[in-house]
């Protein structure tokens, strides 16, 4: 389970940094910030 959160915050992140270099800077900003919230260094959502 750790794995597959590791990864979808992982691509969470990257979303949003692209979203940034396309000037969406709210929506990136977002991304990133829910991407390192779901990742295990962060707060899990599901734990």
């Amino acid at each position: 389970m750790d794995t597959i959160l590791w990864i979808i915050a992982v691509i969470l992140v990257i979303a949003g940094i692209v979203a940034l270099f396309r000037r969406e800077l709210l929506w990136g900003i977002v991304l990133i910030v829910v991407g390192l919230l779901v990742g295990p260094g962060g707060v899990s959502i599901l734990s």
